[in-house]
């Protein structure tokens, strides 16, 4: 792994993150990388995407939100979606990405970082925790609200 950095999704790498992999059954737990890219082009301001490159490799996508005036609690600060390429899972790619999100939280004044996901096997569950998410409410629908505060 040569030396992990952050940009901004750009015309340049979003095809690259259309076509990062998953490991079996994971896909299950992701909607399309078109719904997170969605999210900024309708709200720029607060929308927050990046791409982890490695090298020139894309190896990862991190969408987020930031809006201390959004009505649900949740939603203030939330990591919207991470897709780590089934090849570099496991290499502290998905943690480099956590770190970044959680530094820009910082400097927009954020104390925490919320994710909401569906528990199951091949989920994302063990990951959030090894990171720093600690479950603490469900939603209507049964997915996990997890955080992380700094």
């Amino acid at each position: 792994m040569t030396l992990l950095r952050l940009e901004e999704l750009s015309a340049a790498t979003i095809v690259a993150v259309n076509t990062l992999g998953l490991k079996p059954g994971q896909e299950q737990f992701l909607a399309p990388v078109s719904y997170g890219v969605a999210g900024t082009v309708l709200d720029p301001r607060t929308g927050w995407q990046r791409v982890v490159l490695d090298g020139d490799e894309v190896v990862a996508f991190v969408s987020a939100n930031f809006d201390p005036e959004e009505s649900t609690p949740w939603f203030q600060s939330v990591l919207w979606r991470i897709n780590v390429d089934a090849d570099d899972q496991g290499r502290g790619v998905g943690r480099f990405a956590i770190e970044g999100l959680v530094d820009e939280a910082r400097e927009r004044g954020m104390d925490h970082v919320d994710v909401i996901y569906e528990a199951g096997e091949d989920g994302p569950e063990a990951f959030f925790r090894r990171v720093g998410f600690e479950p603490f409410d469900e939603t209507e629908f049964g997915e996990v609200v997890a955080r992380i505060t700094f």
